[in-house]
């Protein structure tokens, strides 16, 4: 499954990219992109686990971003 997030008050593209590097290390994910620009965060991650995967990656952003926000629609 792929979804994308919208993510609101990315400050920098080098917190983008701390970001996206952690997201890739959770287990199930099999690709993600945080891309400062369009201040969004793609998730590609397996069907069973992808519930499980967004909330751990909503805890990355918020580590690496407290300010920043994933708009989980």
């Amino acid at each position: 499954m792929k979804k994308t997030f919208k993510l609101v008050d990315l400050d920098c593209a080098n917190c983008a990219a701390k970001m996206e590097a952690a997201i890739k290390k959770i287990d199930g994910v099999t690709n993600a992109s945080v891309s400062f620009m369009t201040q969004k965060l793609t998730i590609e991650a397996d069907d069973d686990k992808f519930d499980g995967v967004v909330k751990q990656a909503v805890e990355c952003v918020k580590k690496v971003e407290p300010d920043c926000t994933v708009v989980l629609k």
